[in-house]
Parts: C-alpha cells; sequence; structure tokens
C-alpha cells in the first residue's frame, strides 16, 4: 500500500444544519436533529412543519459530524429528518473515498479535532481547520479492507456493547425493586427537595463561574484541574487537560470541588452526571456544570445519581429546561427538584449492589476502549505503509 494522506475538505461537502428558533419547533412534521439527539443525551424531539432548504434534510446512510460542544461522527439510519445547526451533513462529491472508511477515519483523527478546537468553555472546530484535518488515503480497494476488517471488530464491540446495556437494565430494575418509581413514590418515602438534602455550607450548591473568570490566557500546563463537560459525559475525572494556577484556585474557591461531590451538565448534553472519587485532582468546575455536596447523613450519592437518571425524574428535568436547540438546566431547577428520602442503610444497600455490577461494566470498557483504539491505529497505520 503507498502511503498517502488527503485533507478531509478535498473529499467532501460539509452542510451545516439551520439555526431553528424555538418557535420553529412543534409537535407535528419533520423532526429536528441536534447534537443531543445524536448522542442519546435527549428525549425531547422538536418537529418542524413548513418549507426548508433541501440541503438540510437528511436520510438514511447519510454521514453526519457533530463540530460544537461534542465531538464526533455518526451514520444516520432513522429517517427522514432536518438537521439542526453545530452538526455538518457530509455530501461526498469530491475525492474517491469509501463511507465505511471515511467514517472510521474521521474516528481515528478526533483528537486532531479536540486539539483545534476554539472556546474554553464551548468545544468547536472551525470549518477551515476541519478541512485541513489529514486522514489516511489509501487505494479504494485498500479503504475497502480496512473497512471490512473494522466492520468484524465493530460485531465484537457490538456485543459487548449488549453486555453493557444489560447491566444497565439490571441496575435500572434493582433501583426499582428496591425504591420503586421516583417519581409516583409508591413506597411512601419522605419528600424532600435537593436544597434541604445538603451539606450545611453556602456553596453546597453551586454553579460554575462566568466564563470571563476562565478566559483562556489563565491556562497553564500544570496546575489544579477544570472540570467541565468532558469529563461528566465520559465519567471520567482523569480526562482533560485544562489546568490552573493555585493563585487563579484560591481566588475561585468557591467552586472547588471535593470527593463524593455531585457534578452536574447544565448545558447542551444536560443532566449528565459523574459523583467525584476518593482519588481526584483538586479543582474547580467550569461554567457548564454545577456541583452538589450532599449530607452523608442523608443522602449516598450513588442513590442520586440512579434517581437522578431514571427515565422518569428525566422527563421532569425535560419539561423544566429552557431552550430551544439546547436544553439548558439551571441551580433553580435543581434546588427545587424532590428527592424520595428512603432509609440512608437502604441506599447503602443498593450502593454496594452498583459497586459490584460497576466492576462487571469496567471491565467491559476497558475492553473496548483498549480492542476498538489500538485496533483503529493498527488498521490505519497499515494502511499507509509501504
Amino acid at each position: 500500500m503507498s502511503k498517502s494522506y488527503i485533507k478531509l475538505g478535498e473529499l467532501a461537502s460539509y452542510i451545516n444544519g439551520y439555526a431553528f428558533k424555538p418557535k420553529d419547533r412543534g409537535s407535528e412534521g419533520l423532526p429536528i436533529i441536534r447534537i443531543q439527539d445524536l448522542t442519546g443525551s435527549s428525549n425531547d424531539k422538536g418537529f418542524y412543519k413548513g418549507t426548508y432548504p433541501s440541503k438540510i434534510e437528511i436520510n438514511n446512510g447519510d454521514v453526519l459530524i457533530s463540530w460544537s460542544a461534542s465531538l464526533g461522527v455518526y451514520v444516520w439510519n432513522n429517517g427522514k429528518a432536518l438537521l439542526n445547526q453545530h452538526i455538518f451533513k457530509v455530501v461526498f462529491d469530491k475525492g474517491e473515498i469509501d463511507k465505511d472508511y471515511f467514517v472510521y477515519a474521521v474516528q481515528f483523527s478526533l483528537h486532531r479535532m479536540r486539539q483545534l478546537t476554539h472556546g474554553a468553555t464551548m468545544k468547536h472546530v472551525v470549518k477551515k481547520d476541519f478541512e485541513n484535518v489529514l486522514i489516511p488515503y489509501p487505494s479504494l480497494k485498500d479503504q475497502r479492507k480496512v473497512a471490512h476488517v473494522l466492520d468484524k471488530l465493530k460485531e465484537s464491540i457490538n456485543k459487548k456493547m449488549d453486555e453493557l446495556k444489560k447491566l444497565d437494565e439490571l441496575i435500572k430494575a434493582r433501583f426499582v425493586e428496591m425504591f420503586g418509581d421516583p417519581i409516583n413514590n409508591q413506597k411512601g418515602w419522605k419528600i424532600l427537595r435537593i436544597e434541604d438534602l445538603v451539606e450545611n455550607n453556602k456553596y453546597a450548591i453551586k454553579a460554575g463561574p462566568f466564563g470571563s473568570a476562565l478566559k483562556k490566557e489563565f491556562y497553564v500546563s500544570k496546575g489544579y484541574k477544570i472540570y467541565g463537560q468532558e469529563q461528566v459525559i465520559k465519567n471520567d475525572p482523569s480526562f482533560g487537560n485544562y489546568y490552573i494556577s493555585q493563585e487563579k484556585y484560591t481566588s475561585l474557591k468557591n467552586y472547588r470541588v471535593k470527593a463524593g461531590d455531585v457534578l452536574i451538565s447544565l448545558v447542551g448534553t444536560y443532566g449528565k452526571l459523574m459523583i467525584m472519587p476518593d482519588d481526584y485532582e483538586l479543582g474547580i468546575i467550569n461554567p457548564r456544570l454545577m456541583k452538589i455536596t450532599f449530607d452523608k447523613d442523608l443522602v449516598n450519592p450513588i442513590y442520586f445519581k440512579y434517581f437522578f437518571q431514571s427515565d422518569a425524574e428525566k422527563k421532569v428535568l425535560t419539561h423544566n429546561t429552557h431552550g430551544g436547540t439546547m436544553g439548558i438546566l439551571n441551580v433553580k431547577i435543581i434546588r427545587k427538584v424532590a428527592l424520595p428520602l428512603p432509609p440512608l442503610a437502604l441506599q447503602n444497600e443498593f450502593a454496594s449492589f452498583i459497586q459490584q455490577v460497576d466492576k462487571s461494566k469496567f471491565e467491559n470498557i476497558v475492553y473496548l476502549n483498549k480492542t476498538l483504539s489500538s485496533k483503529i491505529l493498527s488498521q490505519l497505520g497499515d494502511a499507509i505503509r509501504d
């Protein structure tokens, strides 16, 4: 195979979606596809009934690339729909490329795109930078060979994903068995608002600082970590490398995190949640997150996590979010969330069960991450090697 690379801009045209306004979103017509609809982080789908430019229509098999807030590449297979802004539709009208290979190659190049992102609080790729990203470009025959190998790998990965889904369903069933439906409160637990269940300090519920307090000019190569949506969405506090100095950390002490704190994403991919582990790096939250420090004598954060992420509670949150194209939560909404309060001993029993299930999930996730990344690297490396 001959060595070769090509710029993404030389392979296809990238059509940005339309900036639908809140008033455009209704209950009839074609679904409006936003980033959160691609990532599966929202059940609040809007519809548009009216005329629209044909270029924003998407159909089964179309390749879509989200380029703001959450970077990713997707193959659309949910029928005719309309594309919202911050997502490219890929039109293969230039270079010779196998579509399946293209998807894998773009996944491979996502780390480069992240390096090109602009903005401290919202990641996005400038179109010019995106089109200049290089991907390995072997012959069409070799592209198909690579895609075939990776398709086979994907089948194995999908089996592991099915195992993860079954474990998630097991957790949901166990939650309902122990606590009942969290909204109907069939077990008759005492119900309190979140604001009444937190630690006794005025920063126990706190949204991140204004963006002006965390400009990129304040970043340093090593120091105190800035926790943002990228860590919460991945449920991985070790991810990312944005830091501030000790002086800046001290000036933003009200936004510090500690072990056991619950971090919640507020904008875009909203409602995602992460519990800070014991071995966390000292740091603060950014403007797109909030933190909750519960009274540990009343609430086990693991119980809260699965209450908050239950399907029933998601419906309540979706109803209360603001924003047409991008869901938005805020501290005022979260403070007033009603939480059924089972005995702490029962919450702790559930948490122990979760920790056992998480061991199985972790093994599957490690396999997925190592297998997928190493195999893609290997295949794309072979594709350009003499």
